[in-house]
C-alpha cells in the first residue's frame, strides 16, 4: 500500500493534507518523500508515521532511547553504511542481526549488510534523529568526516561563515582548508549548537584531543574517535583561519571571533587560544542570538522582586549594580532590564568588553582596550552624547568607578556589573578600589546579587517526599505546600534530568539605614544582616522558592547559593 494511504487510514492524516505533501514532495511516488514532506509540514511526527508504516509492512518500531545496544556488533559492522544509510546494529536475536533503520521503503542496504556480515537481518525502524544519536554517542562527534565518506554527501554545509578567509599560504592552512577538515570542524560546532551548549573546549593531550561541551553550566566529555588525532593541527588551524587568528603563532595566547550562519540564525563565536604542555588548547563561547530572548518576566524573578526591580529601573539617576560570578546570567539580567525600558524618548548608550549581543534601538560601545579607548575613556565620552540611561560593562577600577559615579550625580541612570559573591559586598568592593564612602552611599540605588541554577526537565522530574534529615537545616518547611523534585532523566533532556537554566535573586535596596552604614564603612556581613532584617530575601533563599515551586532540585541550591551559617547554627 502506498505510503499516503497508510497514513489516511490510519488517521494521522486527510486527504487535503495528502495532496499538500504530494505537492512538498513534487509528486514524488517515493514513500520517503512523501513522509518527509508531511513531517515538515507539521502533519504528522515522524515517530508516528514510522509506526503506522510498520504496523501495515510488519516491522517492529523501537524506541533506542529505551533499547540496549550490544556495541561488539560495531566491530564487524560495515561503517560505510552505517554513515551512509544511518542504519545502526542492535542486537543478535536467534541468529538474527536486529538493524534499525528509518527508512521502510528502501531495505536494500540491509541486503549488503547481510552479504558483509554473513547474518540473516531483521529490520526494526526507529526515528532518524534517534540513530544520528547512537552513532554520534558510540562511534564519536566528526566519526562520520574521519571515515572519509563525506564525499557521497549531498547536502552543502549547514555552517556558513559570515567574513572572508584569509590564509598564509603555507601548508598548514592549505591542509586546514581540506573539505574533510572544514566539514568535521563545522560538524563539532553544529552538535555543539544543536545540543545548547555555551561554550566548546577542545584540550590537547597526551592522549590526543579531548572534546568538551559546556550544557546549562556543566561540561560534558563528547565521545571523540582516536583516529581524530590526526586531524588535530588541522582542526585547530581550521578554528585559527575562521578566527582570524595567526596560524603560525603557536607560543602565545589568542583571542579572536567568527560570525556564523546556521540554519538561518546567525551565531557570534569567541575564539580563545591558549598554548598548553602538549599543543594549543581552544575555548569557543558560543552567542546564539537567535536562541536569546532578553524578557525581565522570563528569567527567574520572583514577582515580588521583579516588581521592585521593575521600580528600579526606571529611576531618573543613581546607579544600579548586578553582581556575581562569571557566568551568572549578568549581561542577560541587564539586557533584559535595558529592552524593558528602552522607549523612542530614552537615550541610551551601552560600553561593554565584548558586546555580546547586539540591541535594537541601543547605542552600543565595544571598548578597546590596546588603543586606549577603555570603560573610563568611553563612559566620559558617551555623556557628550545625551544620554538618559548609561551601561557600564564592568566596574573594574577606580576611574571606571569614579566616572560611574559622576555621571549618577549628573543626572543619569547607570548600569553595571561587579565581581562579589553577594549584594552587600559591592559597597565594601567599591570602597576598596579608593571611591569615597560617601560617594558610593550616595549614588549606588540598589544591589543585585545572582546565580544561575538548572531547571528540572518538564518530561521526568519526579516527585518526592523528604524526611527532614535528608535536606539541609535551612530549608524553608513552612514554604512547602506540595511535594518537591529529583531529577531523573529521559531523552528530552539527554539523561542530564534537567533543561535550561533559571536566575536566583538576591535584591538589596539601598534604604537610608544601609546609606549610613556603607558611609561608615560597616563590614558586609553586617550590612547583609540589616537588609534580611528589613525583608531582603538572600541567594539561598531566593532558590528555595524555586525548589518549594517545582522549578529546579535541592542538590542545585546546595551547589550554587551558600548557606548562612548562623541560621545554621541557630538551628
Amino acid at each position: 500500500m502506498e505510503a499516503g494511504e497508510i497514513l489516511i487510514r490510519s488517521g494521522l492524516m486527510d486527504r487535503r493534507q495528502l495532496e499538500q505533501s504530494r505537492s512538498q514532495a513534487n509528486g514524488h511516488g517515493d514513500g520517503t518523500r512523501l513522509i518527509e514532506a508531511a513531517i515538515g509540514l507539521g502533519f504528522v511526527t515522524e515517530e508516528a508515521a514510522l509506526r503506522a508504516v510498520g504496523q501495515e509492512v510488519g516491522i517492529e518500531f523501537l524506541d533506542l532511547g529505551e533499547a540496549e545496544v550490544d556495541l561488539t556488533l560495531l566491530r564487524n559492522f560495515p561503517q560505510k553504511l552505517i554513515h551512509r544509510q544511518s542504519l545502526f546494529p542492535i542486537r543478535r536475536d536467534h541468529g538474527q542481526l536486529v538493524v534499525a533503520t528509518s527508512n521502510p521503503f528502501d531495505l536494500y542496504p540491509l541486503d549488503e549488510v547481510s552479504a558483509a556480515t554473513g547474518f540473516s537481518v531483521m529490520p526494526v525502524l526507529a526515528t532518524r534523529n534517534e540513530i544520528a544519536k547512537l552513532i554520534k554517542k558510540h562511534l564519536g562527534v566528526g566519526s562520520e568526516t574521519v571515515d572519509g565518506l563525506l564525499a557521497a554527501a549531498e547536502d552543502e554545509d549547514e555552517v556558513e561563515l559570515l567574513s572572508d578567509i584569509e590564509t598564509d599560504g603555507s601548508e598548514l592552512s592549505e591542509m586546514a582548508q581540506e573539505a574533510s577538515v572544514v566539514r568535521l570542524v563545522n560538524e563539532i560546532l553544529l552538535e555543539a549548537i544543536e545540543l545548547r551548549a555555551s561554550d566548546v573546549h577542545m584540550e590537547s593531550q597526551a592522549s590526543g584531543l579531548a572534546i568538551r561541551y559546556r550544557i546549562d553550566g556543566v561540561l560534558q566529555a563528547q565521545p571523540v574517535p582516536p583516529e581524530i588525532n590526526r586531524f588535530e593541527s588541522a582542526i585547530i588551524s581550521r578554528l585559527k583561519i575562521m578566527a582570524r587568528l595567526n596560524i603560525a603563532e603557536k607560543r602565545l595566547p589568542q583571542d579572536g571571533r567568527m560570525k556564523l550562519k546556521v540554519s538561518g540564525r546567525e551565531i557570534d563565536v569567541r575564539v580563545s587560544v591558549i598554548p598548553m604542555i602538549h599543543g594549543e588548547g581552544i575555548v569557543m563561547r558560543i552567542l546564539d542570538k537567535g536562541a536569546m530572548k532578553f524578557d525581565l518576566r522570563q528569567i527567574g524573578m520572583e514577582n515580588d522582586t521583579y516588581e521592585t526591580f521593575r521600580q528600579l529601573i526606571e529611576l531618573p539617576h543613581g546607579i544600579i549594580l548586578v553582581t556575581g560570578p562569571t557566568g551568572s546570567g549578568k549581561t542577560t539580567t541587564l539586557y533584559s532590564a535595558l529592552i524593558e525600558i528602552n522607549t523612542p524618548d530614552v537615550k541610551i548608550i551601552t560600553t561593554e568588553d565584548p558586546v555580546e549581543y547586539q540591541l535594537e534601538g541601543i547605542n552600543q560601545i565595544q571598548v578597546h582596550t590596546k588603543i586606549g579607548l577603555t570603560f573610563g575613556h568611553s563612559l566620559r565620552s558617551i555623556l557628550r552624547h545625551d544620554p538618559d540611561i548609561v551601561l557600564v560593562g564592568e566596574v573594574r577600577d577606580l576611574e571606571t568607578a569614579e566616572n560611574a559615579i559622576q555621571a549618577s550625580l549628573t543626572g543619569h541612570l547607570v548600569f553595571s556589573t561587579l565581581h562579589t559573591n553577594d549584594a552587600a559586598s559591592a559597597f565594601t568592593r567599591m570602597t576598596d578600589m579608593g571611591v569615597e564612602p560617601f560617594l558610593v552611599a550616595s549614588t549606588v540605588e540598589a544591589v543585585m546579587s545572582q546565580r544561575l541554577v538548572r531547571r528540572l526537565c518538564t518530561h521526568c522530574k519526579q516527585k518526592y517526599e523528604p524526611a527532614k534529615d535528608d535536606l539541609p537545616l535551612d530549608f524553608p518547611w513552612d514554604k512547602k505546600k506540595g511535594p518537591i523534585y529529583k531529577s531523573a532523566g529521559c531523552r528530552e533532556c539527554r539523561n542530564t534530568g534537567y533543561r535550561g537554566r533559571m536566575g536566583i535573586y538576591e535584591l538589596m535596596v539601598t534604604t537610608n539605614d544601609i546609606r549610613q552604614m556603607a558611609h561608615d564603612r560597616v563590614s558586609s556581613w553586617k550590612i547583609m544582616q540589616l537588609a534580611m532584617q528589613q525583608g531582603m530575601r538572600s541567594l539561598r533563599q531566593d532558590a528555595w522558592c524555586k525548589v518549594v515551586a517545582g522549578l529546579t532540585t535541592v542538590d542545585e541550591v546546595v551547589s550554587n547559593a551558600k548557606a548562612d551559617h548562623n541560621l545554621l547554627m541557630k538551628k
